[in-house]
């Protein structure tokens, strides 16, 4: 069969013509190089299971035919024909990779040792060509070009991407910041035709109105004082492959107005120019606002929305993926390991219950910032929690903590607890309680006051946190007081005046 296929590279016409001979006695499919560089084509054709190759050959010798495989991953295995003087650099291919040697004059004996040595090797290519395809599904499981991981959200957004991918549609993607925008239009550009074009990433928000235009779009010689030279803007330079506009809604009405043409035109007119230049473009938007808000308030217009939201994809905030929290832990702890030279068995028990605990505001890009500070200053063999709790963190009452519910708990129980929870962790402040809850005051006072109501009817017993909360509803409004008692002095009594 396919796998079961020999590949005899030898200059020598003997005893090439002979190892055919005794291998295809044996049932193997056999072919013959007669130098490493025509053995490196045949590989690269074809699938080969083991490889005989003499270490002394034209163009490529043996070590270098190896070397050769290795960088292109042929998975094959080699078994090095060396000469009696040249046994020393066969050791040498072996620590390289080598699965074996062979000595000349090829005896009897030693037809035989190769006969025991060919379905060994036969069997070690097998298995590792079985975990390369289970690697390869594993990590199509998990990974999405440059994205990592394998909650439901995601899945979906890979499903979106492949089915975008193909066409001509601009896209739009909306989500925080540090969630991976950019990943995302990358992974469309390479799942695209384009991919052999560029990929042109600007940030809208990071450019001044007037640097921003002219990046877009370029300018002629003499469009403005300095412009010594004429300079193409994004849309040329990414002329056949993808431009990626993060922060759009940043950008400048009359530059939106400018997009929007050179969108619908597919051409632009640089700046002082009076030519139009036409591109084939696909342009990827991407903005981290609230779209109804900016649309509301002519932040963003509605007709380049339109033009730029053919497909929309929403990319899911890391609290609302939380079961990948772990698998980009882990890979951000193995790249950055590997990027500084250092070695770690993993997390300690604390600093993953930590990582999996907490809320990441910053999403994406402030877990992989902190697992890099944790690989940077870390002295021992794994990550502690000292390591990667940030230090104005550590000790602060707004670091979250684990929570367990028993069995049978309803949906309820849980939302009780866990207004419980960060409130006591906020030291019973309602608006810090809010905040870490993504809620308003309004709706934890509720929360608790039902939670007061079911412990005064006798249904609960009253917690730390609860007697806490007891006191929310006068603290509230003693505040309210003072404001009001602080506005009145300020007015300086007009209030008064006026009811007199």
């Amino acid at each position: 069969m396919e796998t079961s296929k020999v590949l005899i590279a030898d200059d020598e016409h003997s005893i090439a013509a002979g190892l055919s001979a005794v291998l295809e006695e044996e049932g193997y499919t056999v072919e013959v190089a007669a130098d490493g560089q025509k053995a490196l084509e045949c590989l690269l054709g074809g699938s080969f299971g083991v490889v005989l190759a003499d270490l002394k050959m034209p163009k490529l010798d043996g070590l270098a035919l190896l070397l050769e495989m290795q960088k292109r991953e042929i998975t094959s295995e080699c078994i090095i024909i060396t000469g009696q003087a040249t046994v020393d650099s066969a050791v040498q291919a072996m620590r390289q990779g080598a699965y074996d040697y062979i000595e000349k004059p090829l005896t009897a004996e030693k037809l035989n040792r190769l006969k025991a040595l060919i379905p060994k090797a036969l069997e070690k290519f097998h298995v590792r060509r079985a975990n390369r395809a289970l690697a390869s599904e594993l990590q199509a499981l998990t990974h999405y070009g440059e994205l990592t991981g394998q909650s439901e959200s995601m899945r979906s957004v890979y499903q979106v991407i492949d089915a975008v991918a193909p066409s001509t549609a601009s896209v739009l993607i909306l989500g925080e910041s540090g969630t991976g925008k950019e990943l995302v239009a990358r992974a469309m550009h390479q799942k695209s035709e384009r991919s052999r074009g560029p990929f042109l990433a600007l940030n809208c928000a990071a450019l001044p109105k007037d640097i921003l235009e002219n990046e877009l779009f370029g300018h002629e010689k003499g469009a403005f004082t300095g412009s010594t030279n004429e300079k193409p803007g994004a849309f040329e330079m990414a002329d056949g492959g993808t431009l990626f506009l993060d922060e759009v809604a940043e950008m400048a009405s009359d530059i939106q107005v400018k997009l929007l043409r050179a969108l619908e035109s597919r051409s632009v007119r640089r700046l002082g120019g009076r030519k139009e230049i036409a591109v084939d473009i696909r342009v990827v938007a991407a903005t981290n606002r609230d779209l109804q808000k900016a649309l509301a308030e002519s932040e963003l217009r509605e007709d380049l929305y339109y033009r730029l939201a053919v497909v929309e994809i929403y990319l899911p905030p890391l609290r609302e993926r939380m079961g990948d929290v772990r698998l980009l832990a882990t890979e951000f702890l193995a790249r950055f390991s590997q990027q500084n030279g250092k070695r770690f068995t993993g997390f300690d028990d604390a600093a993953m219950e930590w990582v999996l605990s907490y809320h990441w505001p910053g999403n994406v890009r402030e877990l992989k910032n902190a697992v890099e500070r944790a690989v940077i200053m870390s002295r021992s063999g794994s990550i502690g929690l000292a390591d990667i709790v940030p230090r104005h963190m550590r000790n602060a009452p707004d670091t979250p903590v684990a929570m367990t519910l028993p069995v049978g708990s309803t949906l309820a129980d849980a939302r009780r607890q866990l207004v419980l929870k960060t409130f006591s962790m906020t030291g019973g402040d309602v608006d810090r309680t809010a905040r870490v809850l993504g809620t308003t005051p309004a709706e934890v006072r509720t929360e608790l006051a039902e939670l007061l109501r079911t412990v005064g009817e006798g249904n609960e017993t009253e917690t730390p946190p609860a007697a806490a909360a007891r006191n929310v509803k006068g603290k509230a409004s003693v505040k309210d007081k003072d404001a009001a008692r602080r506005r009145s002095k300020r007015s300086g009594g007009s209030g008064g005046a006026g009811r007199r």
